[in-house]
């Protein structure tokens, strides 16, 4: 990180300058160094960044070196059309760690030759690749995923099929595992609570005082799979597991990509995970992903201040205080830091961070008077945190905060065993539980209105059934699907065979119960099958998976918050050791 610190500094002084390394008389006919000039280069550089003459040297040349490389690079890329490719491999595959690797291929070519060759010429097996945030597919062409000559690519290693049996390698597989969250995640999504809450897990958005949320039914599917999959990373974080976790987190945000920028502002989640993205290109040691980090760390910074306010007024308004989301601008603001520095800038925000450092961590003494009153090692130091370090405070909020969540808790307990009996009621007048969930949740929890929705959807079934033609619905049978399902997906595109045709194979020949009706305006019962529900996860398999996406899921709703902070004293002294070496001053 220093050494980076050290030849963007310098890059400043020669741009000021505009000097040329890569041309005479720093760089000879032979692309070789003119070390007399380098030297009084370093000479004259070397008071001004207070640092020793032979490490401004070698990072002179260091700089000139990779100039000479991206210029030969661009005239092969000109006359050959084969680009030179940075690539940022795992730390157990480099050998020569402060050398950077590079790797000729042509663009018009699919992701799997370039991952095949990294394999091969860097012995690492089952990679991922990363540009710029973004995984690559290995079927699509490089070029028509954005990559270019000189562009930097971050390898993620997925796992070492050497030190593992084939049976847990194909377990942990990364690709299976994305596949295993998000198909668990799906079932979870397409629940709406009418089940039995003592039986049946259901997942529900709920805004910062855990009130439900009432969010449109696609946006409220993607934001609870950006949501599994951003708590599944922060598991593999715990863990150290980096690698596994940023593919994660990176499908996260593009689940997230597909919720409404309203939805993301009212939220501090999306915030939270461009936090956890580049702590991960920190803790991979790979931070040469600076534009992507920087532009994240952005992100991250507009939605906290669209979510809490100016001065965090609005979460102050919310929760009564803002001591314990102050952990998010810590982190916010270290990372920050620590680009500036990488950037050449010498004059971070430094102090901020040490000052918001000291107030955040615990003090070890309250912890221990708190944990003797029964209080949790989390609730003791969320708790101090929320009061300022007040101890008796602390006390008093903690102990109001478990009411708060128990009186919620038996709330949505209650508010589903009245949906329960609700639905149960429309059955007994000859409903199916599907038509039942749905049209009570359009009638928002009146059974009177549902009841009225109900005929009239039976009536306009009715009056429908002649606009469908025989013809197109023995077309359909022909080609292998139900007479059900033809004869809904005939309605639903207006007796369009090549439209039911597609329609049908996007949904595996089955079509859900949102998919016949309107979509839903609310989140309290987002789904309005419940038997498609209970059905997909009755199978041991299903029920295996959406155990498995649960386990990593906090019970508590405040743990992104509750950071121990030893990860963060560790950055800042990296820092601090890191800024010692020279001057406080910007180049």
């Amino acid at each position: 990180m220093a050494e980076q610190n050290t030849q963007a500094k310098l890059k400043n002084l020669l741009k000021q300058e505009r000097i040329q390394l890569w041309n005479p008389p720093f760089t000879q006919e032979d692309n070789q160094p003119g070390d007399q000039h380098l030297q009084e280069l370093a000479q004259r550089y070397a008071p001004l960044l207070n640092l020793p003459e032979a490490e401004v040297g070698g990072a002179l040349e260091s700089i000139r070196a990779q100039a000479v490389e991206r210029g030969k690079g661009n005239r092969t890329f000109r006359e050959t059309s084969v680009a030179t490719l940075e690539l940022l491999l795992p730390r157990d595959a480099k050998k020569e760690p402060k050398v950077k690797k590079f790797l000729e291929t042509r663009l018009d070519v699919p992701g799997q030759q370039l991952v095949d060759r990294i394999t091969e010429e860097f012995s690492v097996k089952h990679v991922k690749l990363i540009l710029n945030g973004r995984t690559l597919s290995v079927d699509q062409r490089l070029d028509e995923q954005g990559v270019k000559n000189h562009s930097k690519v971050m390898v993620l290693k997925v796992s070492d099929a050497e030190q593992i049996s084939k049976e847990e390698e194909e377990k942990k597989n990364q690709k299976e595992s994305i596949q295993r969250t998000q198909k668990g995640f799906q079932i979870l999504s397409e629940r709406d609570g009418s089940e039995d809450p003592d039986t049946t897990p259901f997942l529900e958005i709920a805004d910062q005082k855990g009130n439900p949320l009432k969010i449109p039914h696609q946006e409220k599917k993607a934001l609870i799979l950006a949501m599994g999959f951003h708590e599944k990373g922060r598991s593999l974080m715990k863990r150290k597991q980096y690698d596994n976790a940023l593919c994660h987190l990176l499908q996260a945000d593009q689940q997230f990509s597909k919720c409404g920028s309203a939805l993301l502002s009212s939220v501090d989640n999306y915030a939270v995970l461009q936090l956890d993205i580049v702590w991960c290109y920190w803790a991979l040691e790979a931070l040469s992903c600076l534009e992507d980090g920087r532009n994240r760390l952005q992100r991250a910074e507009d939605c906290f201040l669209k979510c809490y306010g100016e001065q965090q007024q609005r979460l102050l308004m919310i929760k009564g205080n803002t001591g314990r989301e102050e952990v998010l601008f810590l982190r916010l603001y270290l990372l920050q830091s620590l680009l500036s520095y990488v950037e050449g800038n010498d004059r971070t925000s430094r102090s901020q961070v040490e000052d918001l450092y000291g107030r955040l961590s615990p003090d070890s003494e309250k912890m221990s008077q708190l944990l003797v009153l029964g209080f949790t090692e989390r609730e003791a130091r969320l708790g101090l945190r929320a009061c300022g370090g007040d101890l008796q405070e602390a006390a008093i909020h903690i102990s109001n905060q478990r009411q708060e969540r128990e009186e919620l808790k038996q709330r949505e307990r209650r508010k589903r065993r009245t949906r329960m009996e609700a639905i149960s009621s429309l059955m007994e007048l000859g409903f199916s539980r599907t038509d039942a969930a749905r049209a009570l949740h359009h009638a928002e929890g009146d059974v009177d209105k549902a009841y009225s929705v109900l005929l009239d959807s039976q009536a306009g079934r009715s009056s429908s059934q002649e606009t469908v033609s025989p013809e197109r619905v023995e077309q359909l049978l022909y080609l292998g699907f139900d007479r059900p399902s033809a004869e809904e997906a005939l309605r639903l595109t207006g007796d369009d065979v090549q439209s039911a045709t597609q329609l049908l194979l996007d949904n595996q020949g089955v079509l859900s119960p949102d998919l016949l009706s309107p979509p839903s305006t609310s989140s309290s019962s987002s789904s309005p099958s419940t038997e498609e529900a209970g059905s997909s996860s009755s199978s041991p398999e299903d029920s295996e998976l959406v155990n498995e996406v649960l386990e990593d899921i906090s019970r508590h709703e405040e743990d992104y918050l509750d950071l121990t902070l030893e990860e963060e004293s560790e950055l800042i002294s990296t820092l601090k050791t890191y800024l010692s070496r020279g001057p406080s001053h910007t180049v």
